[in-house]
């Protein structure tokens, strides 16, 4: 989704300073105004399966207003990188020709994620050959992810990965918001330097309702910042399908 298009949206919806509550104001955009959050389940049993995250200027949909059901809890298996993690390690350059909305083209962002991470300090590889989706869901790092160049191919080729959230001490403003707008991943903060705490292939649930990770390999918990008002946009598919869902902007034509 280029830059201008959500600009120009961005006109068109009420702005609000009211997530930057939930979230540190280097890290985290003004967005547009939301109601408030219905409570969710805590219970570690009502763990849902992954919703369908996909913004309407990205991944294919069969129908332009299908809006995903709100996940309440995600788990799966974690991959931990540190700190400044760029858009060029998520997703290098050579591969930004690719097309989300093509169905083919988003398969193969998701071969191609984190690709570009250092081999000698990541020997244990988020990807392997031939494949088009990770076995690992949750990705945890350190501070200031998603730096470098504006890219939404970089949210996209995680989401097309399997990623379901991504849990970073901070995050680039960018990758932030970009996270949101397309609606492909839920950036989520942590209260304590996880990258130190967690292993690449730790099994993780993290309960949104209770803004909680659960490491059930270690046997300890982690306090998250709470997910705040943009979790509905990301539950919709991202801003476009948000703002159609809400009578903000008119619905597409079927």
């Amino acid at each position: 989704m280029a830059a201008a298009t959500f600009s120009s949206l961005h006109h068109k919806i009420s702005v609000s300073n009211s997530i930057n509550k939930a979230f540190h104001p280097q890290s985290s955009p003004n967005l547009i105004k939301l109601p408030s959050k219905t409570p969710r389940p805590s219970s570690f049993n009502s763990i849902s399966p992954k919703p369908t995250l996909s913004p309407l200027s990205t991944r294919p949909r069969a129908a332009a207003d299908d809006v995903a059901a709100p996940a309440t809890a995600f788990h799966g298996v974690c991959y931990v990188v540190g700190d400044n993690i760029d858009t060029d390690q998520i997703i290098p350059a050579e591969y930004l020709t690719l097309v989300p909305s093509n169905p083919e083209e988003y398969k193969k962002l998701g071969s191609f994620a984190l690709i570009g991470l250092p081999a000698a300090e990541y020997p244990t590889r988020f990807m392997t050959g031939g494949e088009f989706t990770s076995k690992y869901s949750i990705l945890i790092a350190g501070d200031n992810f998603g730096c470098g160049s504006s890219r939404e191919h970089a949210p996209v080729a995680l989401g097309a990965a399997g990623v379901k959230a991504v849990v970073a001490e901070s995050y680039a403003r960018i990758f932030f918001r970009n996270s949101v707008s397309t609606g492909e991943v839920y950036p989520l903060e942590s209260e304590k330097r996880l990258c130190e705490e967690c292993k690449t292939g730790d099994v993780i649930t993290i309960e949104l309702g209770d803004s909680l990770l659960i490491n059930h390999t270690s046997g300890k918990e982690y306090k998250l910042k709470p997910v705040g008002d943009v979790g509905p946009v990301i539950e919709a598919g991202g801003i476009f399908a948000y703002a159609r869902k809400a009578g903000m902007i008119p619905s597409r034509a079927v």
